[in-house]
């Protein structure tokens, strides 16, 4: 049962933090009144993806207080369900450490962990975050003491992936890194664009003249591996096999036109806070008049380790290995096909 309501500023509720995360994909927003402190994971069309509870400033009800929820306040956890049922100060410093993926947040007060919003967060299906304060399972919050076996790596690999992120160099060396492995893979690289402009996740195009006894161009992405891809988890068992990607496509003609698809779907995972696999479709975003490869194509069709492409295999990053899905434009008759089971 959904029991919050969207942080849209309704009732009497002050927002006191907004903190985007590093794709500008999703938003942090924790709201507070006198009695009670919320957070909301948002996206950037204001939708709720998760919330939870943080702390009562009050006495707590000993029941759901539906008249604040119907009002738009921030929600009062019941007595059963919080570490202080007489209420606690006003939250002190607050700050926002986001997952690799972009979409999960950690949030400290001062230097203490407050709560946690992950991907999986959910409250249609009565998944909230996790909160310090709070005790067992509720509809605005689930201990987080309970989860933190499961948790803290993931924070403790936030915290050290940003860290080296911004720090002086770790762009130019992830690069030089991903170059060297396809220059041994394809042979002499050609031109290189920028695909990612001033946002992150920072993403270029190598492109890779015919060599050897390959007759034709490769194009590939470089950098999307440098990070995790959003939600895979929420669909693969073992998702670090399938978390970092790069994307590659062949071709015989102008390989600035195939560059096209590599600038379309870059930066999708997390713009779109969604995941690229194996037998993935992607339909052009745009008139099909303007595909890249010709009108009679309508979207593209993702393949790993095609046996009539080279092998890409054998990157590593993060500890974990990097898959190349390779593009091959389709029909719309294939693309509204249902993928057989």
């Amino acid at each position: 049962m959904a029991m919050f309501r969207s942080a849209s500023g309704e009732g009497q509720a002050e927002v006191v933090l907004t903190a985007g995360n590093p794709y500008g994909s999703r938003t942090l927003v924790v709201e507070r009144d006198e009695d009670s402190s919320v957070a909301y994971l948002c996206s950037s069309d204001g939708q709720v993806h998760g919330a939870v509870w943080l702390a009562n400033h009050c006495p707590a009800p000993s029941v759901v207080d539906l008249a604040r929820i119907n009002a738009g306040l921030p929600p009062l956890m019941p007595r059963p369900n919080t570490l202080h049922p007489e209420g606690r100060r006003p939250l002190g410093q607050l700050t926002a450490l986001w997952f690799e993926e972009g979409d999960g947040v950690a949030l400290y007060e001062d230097s203490s962990l407050l709560a946690v919003i992950p991907g999986w967060a959910d409250m249609s299906r009565g998944m909230p975050g996790y909160a310090r304060d709070a005790v067992g399972e509720s509809p605005f919050a689930w201990a987080l003491s309970e989860a933190l076996e499961g948790l803290e790596p993931r924070i403790a690999n936030a915290r050290s992936y940003w860290r080296w992120r911004h720090s002086e160099g770790s762009w130019p060396s992830f690069q030089e890194f991903v170059m060297g492995h396809l220059d041994r893979a394809l042979g002499p690289a050609g031109r290189y664009w920028d695909a990612g402009g001033e946002r992150l996740p920072t993403v270029g195009i190598t492109e890779r003249p015919p060599y050897a006894d390959r007759e034709y161009t490769v194009l590939s992405t470089v950098g999307m591996s440098c990070q995790r891809m959003p939600t895979v988890e929420q669909w693969i068992d073992q998702p670090g096999a399938y978390a970092r990607i790069e994307l590659a496509v062949a071709t015989r003609e102008d390989p600035r036109d195939a560059a096209l698809l590599l600038v379309w779907l870059g930066q999708y995972p997390w713009h779109s806070v969604t995941w690229l696999g194996h037998g993935h479709t992607a339909r052009w975003y745009h008139e099909p008049s303007t595909f890249p490869l010709g009108p009679q194509y309508s979207g593209v069709l993702m393949t790993a380790d095609p046996p009539d492409m080279p092998d890409m295999s054998g990157f590593v990053f993060g500890g974990e290995a990097v898959r190349w899905l390779w593009l091959h434009p389709i029909t719309p008759e294939t693309l509204n096909t249902p993928p057989t089971p």
